[in-house]
C-alpha cells in the first residue's frame, strides 16, 4: 500500500494529555489511547527527555498487557534565522512532513493512530494545524485535556476571571512586547521563558504562578509581583537546572482604583 493510501485510512486521534499527571485524563482520552495501534510520542532532545517518560508511563499504565506500538521520532527545530512567524511556517511543513513519514513507516491499512499531547490541542499547541497540513487528510478526531490554565487555578483554589468579567490569554512575548492586555483586569501568561512579568510597569500586580502542575514536583507561589518575583526566578532556575526542563505558566492580577467597580 503507498503513501497516499496509508494516509487517507489511518485514524489519527490528537489525544489531550493534561500536564503530565495520569489522572488528568478524561476517560474518553484514555479510550483513545487504549484502542491506538500506534502510538506517536514526539522528542525534543535530551534536555525534555522526562517529558517522553512521562507520555510512555501514561501509555503503558493505559494499555498494560494489550500490544500496541509506542513510536517515538524527531521534531524537527525551528530556524531562527526567518522572522517569527515565517520561521513557525516552515516549521510546520516540516513537522507535517515528519508526521507523514513516521505513520507510513509504522501503519498499516485502517490504523487507530493516537498523538499524545501535553495540555490540550486547543490552547497554544499547533497539532490542529499540523495535521490540517497533511495530504491526504486521514480522519481525524480530537479528545480535550486539561490545560496548564486549569491545573494552575486548581492549585492555587482560585477562579480565572472575577464575576461578569473577562480574561485574556497571552505569552510571554506578547508581554514583552505590548504590557499588560489593554481593557481587562486579569492575564494568564504561557509560553514564558523569559520571566516577562518583570517588564510591566503596572504598581500593583499579584501574580500566581506554577509550574510542573499536577505532577509530583509541583510547584506554585503566588503574592505581589514586586515581593515575589525574585523569589519566583530562582525557584524556576533551581528547578529547571535540576530537571533539565520546565513548564509553567502565571496569572497576573490588574489592582485599580476602580478594581471594585
Amino acid at each position: 500500500m503507498d503513501h497516499w493510501q496509508i494516509l487517507l485510512m489511518v485514524e489519527l486521534s490528537l489525544v489531550g494529555i493534561g500536564t503530565g499527571n495520569p489522572e488528568h485524563l478524561t476517560l474518553q482520552a484514555a479510550k483513545a489511547i487504549a484502542e491506538a495501534d500506534v502510538i506517536l510520542i514526539p522528542y525534543k532532545g535530551v534536555e525534555k527527555s522526562e517529558l517522553v517518560d512521562v507520555r510512555v508511563q501514561i501509555c503503558k499504565e493505559i494499555i498494560g498487557d494489550r500490544k500496541a506500538k509506542i513510536v517515538q521520532f524527531d521534531l524537527p527545530k525551528r530556524d531562527l534565522s526567518y522572522t517569527y512567524q515565517e520561521g513557525v511556517e516552515r516549521w510546520h511543513d516540516s513537522v507535517a512532513g515528519v508526521w507523514s513519514s513516521t505513520i507510513e513507516k509504522n501503519c498499516s491499512e485502517d490504523s487507530k493512530v493516537a498523538f499524545l499531547i501535553w495540555g490540550d490541542p486547543s490552547l497554544y499547541d499547533s497539532s490542529l494545524r499540523i495535521a490540517d497540513r497533511l495530504e491526504p487528510k486521514p480522519k481525524i478526531r480530537v479528545f480535550a485535556g486539561i490545560t496548564s490554565i486549569q491545573a494552575l487555578t486548581a492549585a492555587h483554589k482560585i477562579p480565572i476571571n472575577d464575576v461578569g468579567q473577562p480574561f485574556t490569554v497571552t505569552t510571554g512575548r506578547k508581554l514583552r512586547e505590548c504590557g499588560f492586555p489593554l481593557g481587562v483586569k486579569t492575564a494568564a501568561v504561557m509560553l514564558d521563558g523569559e520571566c516577562s512579568f518583570r517588564s510591566l510597569q503596572e504598581p500593583k500586580l499579584y501574580i500566581y504562578w506554577g509550574a510542573y502542575l499536577g505532577m509530583e514536583n509541583e510547584l506554585i507561589l503566588e503574592g505581589w509581583v514586586e515581593e515575589v518575583s525574585k523569589k519566583i526566578i530562582e525557584m524556576r532556575a533551581k528547578a529547571r537546572n535540576l530537571n533539565g526542563w520546565i513548564m509553567d505558566s502565571y496569572i497576573c492580577l490588574l489592582y485599580t482604583s476602580d478594581a471594585a467597580d
